[in-house]
């Protein structure tokens, strides 16, 4: 419980992601009775305001990634003049790939209450109909739009073994799926939710492949990715180490054996190139028959 109970209080409200109809009691009292408003969209938001029959006396202020950490201290100052302050973005909830972390985060360092009002998440609907497991996941939201940087953060996403959630914009999705694909395998499993809760929902679940195929000839709406995590490898480092040293025998260099069995086999590449490298130097009489290694441990 906040120790500040006098003066303003900051407000976070998740509104519908595509049906009007999951616009909560709580939603439309936190709309009618807030003193400032700070919305993602202000037309967007006077079109939910229309559409819910609902008006307001609240003054409106963009709230958007490319003014959120300015506006932070004129809503600071609005909590201090006693203020009710509402945080709402164009469909889901605040702070999740949405503004609402900076004004948040200061709310929290000067002691000013904070309430929620729940409300629909992508996120979580998508995650409900993928059938992926749900006991565990984690939220990755957008990934980098350029290639290079997307597929980087996907190869270090390969062996995370939680069902995974992503956003996409429906002009990159073929892209991600590919991406997606080469990362993590064809036929790991996985969903793609568009338009959710909206009139043309859709999910299609499948392997990577077969959903990469179809979104070659382009989707359309809001899209939310889910995708299962890895499955837990059989191989320990241990078990892997006499596989790379096999390779090793027949010819194969050091760093190429070690990516090699690693990728077969799941288990963490570092730790196996350190593993090799301290087995083939216990095996080697002479320190200098494992030069070549020593070589290789000077290249990442």
């Amino acid at each position: 419980m906040d120790d500040r109970r006098d003066g303003g209080l900051l407000v976070l409200a998740g509104t519908p992601i595509g049906n009007l109809d999951d616009a909560s009691p709580a939603l439309r009292q936190a709309l009618v009775s807030a003193d400032v408003i700070a919305a993602e969209d202000t037309r967007r938001l006077q079109g939910l305001l229309s559409r819910l029959g609902l008006t307001t006396s609240a003054r409106l202020v963009s709230y958007f990634d490319g003014n959120e950490a300015s506006r932070v201290a004129g809503l600071l100052a609005a909590l201090a003049d006693g203020r009710t302050v509402l945080v709402v973005s164009d469909a889901g909830m605040p702070t999740v790939s949405d503004p609402g972390y900076r004004v948040v985060a200061a709310a929290v360092a000067e002691g000013w209450p904070i309430r929620v009002v729940p409300g629909p998440s992508a996120v979580l609907v998508a995650l409900a109909l993928s059938g992926l497991p749900t006991d565990r996941f984690c939220f990755e939201g957008f990934l980098p739009r350029k290639g290079g940087e997307r597929r980087r953060r996907l190869a270090e996403l390969a062996l995370e073994p939680r069902t995974m959630v992503f956003f996409e914009a429906p002009h990159r999705l073929a892209e991600f799926l590919a991406d997606a694909r080469a990362a993590f395998g064809d036929e790991r499993r996985a969903s793609v939710s568009r338009e959710l809760t909206k009139t043309y929902e859709e999910t299609r679940r499948g392997g990577l492949a077969e959903l990469a195929d179809w979104a070659s000839a382009g989707v359309r709406g809001e899209i939310t990715v889910v995708v299962a995590g890895a499955t837990p490898s059989a191989f320990t480092v241990a078990d892997a180490v006499p596989v790379v040293a096999e390779r090793l025998a027949a010819g194969e260099p050091f760093s190429a054996a070690v990516a090699a069995v690693a990728a077969d086999t799941g288990v963490p590449r570092k730790a196996l190139y350190a593993a090799a490298l301290d087995a083939r130097k216990a095996s080697s009489p002479d320190p200098g028959a494992s030069g070549d290694a020593t070589d290789e441990r000077r290249k990442p």
